[in-house]
């Protein structure tokens, strides 16, 4: 019972991630908000040096480890921060459930694992539901360019799917905690140099500030670690549809929180890409990496 609860928690976390940054933006520049994250995490993770010391690198891994940390957090952010300065949070969210599928193909290719066609088949209609939710857009101040903003939402997930392949050779081998807090770690000093570029904010308790510590705590650091515990404990393809519920959570909160709406058209692509990743879930080889999917932020 604990492992599904873990899980609804972890995908409520990254959801609402969304509407954090939609909301740390309005002060912060994006760079601003993705290094101080990634600082508060990687405090909080100082904290955890117990937990860190046990780490016992195996020589060779370091291009697996990079290859992982260069594509999520550090690419991953780039592409997420720039995706919501042009689309809204719920499109930005729906985008996101493409990720199983193309880890899935990723895996297939680089891990030999193999797709069954109807997994294919699912992959396919949701990506005409991804393109048929970004034509239907309409702009609005919410989503000044949601065609470009959905495109790089996409190209988010794709680094997202990379770091789902490197996670799942990497975690045969090191725990979760060390494993997140490289992510942290690696994250904070990557875009500690782009921030400085950009002109320093003023500091000034408020909704923004808040949004960039509850972006540190509770989703770079918590949500990965519940979603890592829960993984461990349960079959990673029970596992995968929970994060389906990424998209429904951030659509509610976008709703909730910033009065974002969608059109009937782009409801509709929303199913589309739901049940395109629901099938492409129905039938899975026995250890499917795309079930590793992480998402956000």
């Amino acid at each position: 019972m604990l492992p599904p609860l873990l899980l609804l928690i972890a995908t409520m976390l990254w959801g609402s991630s969304f509407i954090a940054l939609k909301i740390a933006f309005v002060d912060y520049s994006p760079m601003w908000v993705i290094f101080l994250r990634m600082a508060v995490a990687s405090f909080c993770f100082l904290a955890m040096f117990k937990a860190l010391n046990k780490f016992q690198y195996r020589p060779g891994d370091w291009k697996l480890l990079l290859l992982m940390s260069l594509a999520e957090p550090c690419l991953y952010f780039i592409f997420e921060a720039m995706a919501l300065q042009h689309t809204s949070a719920a499109q930005a969210g729906m985008v996101t459930a493409i990720l199983p599928p193309l880890a899935a193909a990723l895996a297939f290719i680089f891990l030999k694992e193999r797709v069954s066609g109807v997994a294919m088949l699912g992959f396919l209609i949701a990506f005409v539901g991804l393109v048929w939710l970004s034509l239907a857009a309409e702009k609005n101040a919410h989503a000044s360019n949601p065609i470009l903003g959905n495109a790089l939402e996409l190209a988010a997930m794709v680094c997202s799917a990379v770091y789902c392949v490197c996670l799942k050779k990497l975690s045969e081998r090191y725990s979760p905690v060390p494993l997140t807090a490289l992510q942290a770690f690696s994250g904070a000093v990557f875009f500690l140099p782009l921030a400085l570029i950009q002109d320093a904010p003023e500091f000034t308790l408020g909704p923004s500030l808040a949004a960039i510590l509850f972006l540190g705590i509770f989703v770079t650091l918590g949500a990965y670690l519940l979603y890592n515990i829960a993984i461990a404990r349960m079959a990673l393809s029970k596992a995968t549809i929970f994060s389906n519920l990424i998209p429904v959570y951030t659509i509610i909160f976008a709703y909730w929180l910033l009065d974002e709406s969608l059109t009937s058209n782009q409801l509709a692509a929303c199913g589309l890409i739901l049940s395109g990743v629901a099938l492409g879930q129905s039938r899975r080889v026995k250890t499917p990496v795309a079930n590793i999917a992480v998402i956000p932020d």
